[in-house]
């Protein structure tokens, strides 16, 4: 009896098991049978590693990014779109972790859960996604960049709609370099990696644009301030050396000639706590979501900052890294009355439904500090850089020489435009391309007149 009794138990036991079990790999292929489709190993979509079938990809003019013919993955026919495009349109093979192809290739591939993907193998055609870029204007970045290293992105600050996202190194996929995995010259250093949103810069005085808003919201007095520039600023036993010796200046002034003296004094006036809430609302240290890409945090910790250290953070140095896309919609907020769109690529598809539209919260600028630095970044480039670099487009922006250890700086311009019916803004961050006002504002605007151009 004891047996019997035992016996049934253990059925009983195995039956709940079993039936769990189920239920455990019913649920594990809901949730995750487009994943486990989408895998290299499946050879029905993959070739020696290599995505064979999947649908086209279009830039928002409808120009074919990348599709598949006989079996096989085939880039635009234009060198300089395929290249330019590579890091948002992604590789076949999945190096290229944040790209298209990789993050929505259970789509392109037309998985769904009722018949899997019987309806792409039928008919050797996948989903079809149209992006947000303009494969025109990134070909034209990519030009503009003259073969350095860094990234271009461009987005309308009012919908959050990418128009230009480029990133450099690159190669041509339909051409793949059999040397890019074991080259050990530096060449193809990071060549995976989409610098827009994986990457992370020293800011040098781009930076200036936060110190100058933490000054804004907390110092009272701080436009009818009269500061003085002998073209360093002593903190203890070290300087902060200047960019010249600017004599007496205006805070407006400072700005437009970017004065470290003026604004390492501000970040230690203002001091560490106040500095890093400012950092903290305008969203330093959270990531945000770029069509299922995660950008790389930007980071800023003085925690254990000297005074010297504090001014040198002010201006952008010290240990503050930037991330291209979090300068991108700083610059968005500050044009669109404190309002930061999050930047989206896949404009439509018959399979997704991508958020549009979508405001970034961890970006926290009220609407009457954005109206005083969109004033102030106006003036800069009226009164200093002048309207001449930037022929009919009313830009706003700031230029940064951010110093590094490992050769020259890095050359960087943020900026938007101010022109009616022109609502986009641009970041260029050129890796050790020198001086920002010298190298990265002809980038920034052969980008912008091919932007105004295409949307006019």
């Amino acid at each position: 009896m004891r047996n019997t009794t035992k016996r049934t138990y253990i059925i009983i036991f195995l039956i709940i098991a079993f039936f769990a079990g189920l239920g455990i790999m019913l649920y594990s292929f809901i949730s995750e049978g487009d994943t486990w489709v989408a895998n290299r190993a499946n050879a029905l979509i993959y070739k020696g590693g290599e995505l064979t079938v999947a649908g086209t990809i279009y830039d928002s003019d409808g120009e074919i990014l990348v599709s598949t013919e006989k079996g096989k993955r085939q880039y635009n026919s234009n060198y300089n779109k395929r290249v330019s495009t590579l890091h948002v349109v992604g590789d076949s093979a999945g190096y290229i972790a944040t790209g298209v192809q990789t993050l929505y290739r259970s789509n392109l591939i037309g998985y769904n859960f009722v018949d899997g993907i019987y309806k792409t193998l039928s008919s050797d055609e996948g989903v079809d996604i149209k992006l947000t870029i303009d494969a025109d204007v990134c070909a034209e970045a990519y030009s503009a960049m003259a073969g350095k290293k860094g990234t271009v992105i461009v987005y309308n600050y009012e919908t959050g709609q990418v128009i230009c996202m480029v990133s450099a190194p690159t190669y041509d996929p339909n051409n793949k370099p059999a040397d890019i995995n074991t080259n050990t010259s530096g060449k193809y250093d990071g060549i995976y990696m989409n610098r827009a949103i994986s990457g992370v810069f020293t800011p040098g005085s781009t930076f200036k644009v936060v110190t100058a808003i933490c000054a804004i919201e907390n110092i009272p007095d701080i436009y009818s301030r009269k500061f003085k520039c002998t073209g360093k600023k002593t903190f203890g036993k070290g300087d902060v050396i200047c960019n010249g010796v600017h004599g007496t200046l205006t805070f407006e002034r400072a700005l437009n000639v970017s004065c470290n003296s003026v604004f390492s004094e501000l970040a230690n006036e203002v001091g560490k706590d106040k500095l890093t809430e400012t950092v903290r609302a305008l969203g330093f240290g959270k990531n945000v979501t770029i069509s299922k890409a995660k950008t790389v945090r930007s980071t800023f910790d003085v925690s254990e900052s000297t005074k010297l250290d504090l001014g040198w953070a002010g201006i952008g140095q010290y240990t503050t890294l930037v991330n291209p896309s979090q300068m991108l919609m700083l610059m968005g907020a500050i044009a669109n009355s404190g309002k930061a769109m999050v930047p989206y690529i896949v404009e439509e598809s018959s399979e997704i439904v991508d958020s549009k539209n979508k405001v970034n919260s961890s970006i926290k600028l009220s609407e009457e500090t954005a109206a005083k630095v969109k004033k102030l970044l106006r003036s800069n480039v009226k009164n200093y850089y002048s309207d001449n670099k930037f022929p009919g487009l009313e830009m706003c922006g700031k230029t940064g020489s951010a110093e590094v250890s490992n050769g020259k700086s890095h050359a960087w311009f943020v900026g938007f435009s101010n022109k009616k019916n022109f609502p986009y803004a641009i970041v260029v961050c050129l890796e050790n391309g020198g001086l920002g006002y010298t190298h990265a504002i002809p980038v920034a605007n052969r980008v912008m007149q091919k932007v105004f151009k295409e949307v006019s």
